[in-house]
């Protein structure tokens, strides 16, 4: 079994580009999953189960998804061996722009859309840094000046990256990113004991834990203070 994890930020076209690639690569005869990690809600696992896909969701709630993620993976991946998958694909939610919810050796996809603005991609950290394939979504509303701008900044960030467009909505571009997320000789039988390409954002302070109450005296545990300089000034 082949394993893929796309990530991205909220409402970069993530499950669109899915969808539109597994129409691709059910053309070839092979079997495909799903699973989508989000936070509150989603309604997505209708999508996939509408268009015939194994879905599997899992809400994070109060917890960081990518914590969560990481906490989950391994038994994702036994759901996937069990339904005898060719390719499983794990949707992360919409992260925030420090996440990282890549494995080594695990092919890894960032969904970022050209309407995010030309300086988001210095903005995303290790979600977009250590990513293999970069997929760059909603190019047919800007003009090409600006995809070429856009394209350009993506690189600077990552240029070890394979970076494509592809249209969520009229599929252009889903059988190219096809054609590199299955590898026959590939075949991820568990991930335990494999390592995060990046360390996951770190907290464990009072508000973590419930806090509510603002106030220095209510802060406990990995806090960081801004520099404010002289405060008597």
């Amino acid at each position: 079994m082949n394993l893929v994890t796309v990530s991205g930020p909220p409402s970069s076209g993530k499950t669109s580009v899915i969808l539109k690639t597994i129409e691709a690569i059910k053309r070839r005869a092979l079997s495909v999953g799903v699973v989508k990690f989000d936070c509150l809600y989603t309604d997505d696992d209708i999508l996939y189960e509408k268009a015939g896909i194994p879905v599997m969701k899992g809400l994070s709630g109060s917890l960081c998804p990518d914590h969560y993620f990481a906490s989950n993976i391994e038994e994702v991946v036994k759901w996937g061996r069990k339904k005898e998958l060719k390719l499983l694909v794990t949707e992360s939610a919409g992260l925030c722009n420090r996440c990282s919810p890549y494995i080594k050796g695990v092919k890894s996809i960032c969904v970022i859309d050209n309407l995010s603005g030309i300086n988001t991609p210095k903005k995303i950290g290790p979600m977009l840094k250590t990513a293999d394939i970069v997929v760059i979504t909603k190019g047919d509303i800007v003009s090409q000046a600006e995809r070429e701008v856009f394209a350009s900044r993506v690189h600077s960030v990552n240029p070890q990256a394979v970076i494509m467009s592809v249209n969520g909505l009229t599929g252009q571009g889903a059988y190219e990113l096809s054609t590199l997320l299955y590898d026959e000789e590939e075949n991820i039988k568990s991930v335990k004991g494999m390592e995060l390409k990046f360390p996951m954002p770190s907290a464990l302070c009072s508000y973590c834990l419930g806090e509510t109450r603002i106030g220095e005296e209510f802060q406990m545990g990995n806090v960081r203070k801004m520099k404010m300089g002289d405060m008597d000034a």
